[in-house]
């Protein structure tokens, strides 16, 4: 089941509709993919580990990956699963976090749309690494 991972998709599904700003960490304000990320931690009961110095393009993003356990995540592994945290590379220099709120679907701040949203998942994007809350119950 994964209790912690299904009360994250359903954080960050709360936070459909927030603006975007890059950087934001605050929902009334903005939030950014990692914001996004943070805040649906938060109000899980975790405290995130949060990247410095990163832009909307970005090289490499390997000095920041981490951060994930630092977090309290773990690598992820089989079908994704409701709270799934994918770090998808959508283009050169382009990576991007989103949240699983089901196996298709993703909540993810959109550059773009400027704002929070819920969409299918792309099949072209490439997810480059994925994490999850580990849920004591899977021993």
């Amino acid at each position: 089941m994964n209790a912690p991972g299904t009360a994250l998709a359903e954080a960050a599904l709360g936070l459909v509709g927030c603006p975007f700003r890059l950087h934001g960490r605050d929902p009334a304000n903005g939030l950014d993919c990692v914001g996004l990320v943070c805040v649906a931690l938060a109000a899980t009961g975790k405290h995130a580990a949060v990247p410095r110095g990163y832009g909307l393009r970005n090289l490499g993003v390997d000095q920041w990956l981490p951060l994930a356990e630092q977090s309290g995540l773990l690598a992820a592994a089989g079908p994704i699963r409701p709270g799934d945290i994918l770090l998808i590379a959508l283009g050169f220099a382009q990576h991007h976090l989103v949240i699983a709120s089901g196996a298709a679907n993703v909540i993810h701040a959109h550059a773009g749309l400027r704002r929070v949203v819920c969409q299918p998942r792309d099949p072209a994007w490439q997810v480059s690494a994925a994490w999850r809350i580990s849920d004591p119950a899977e021993g």
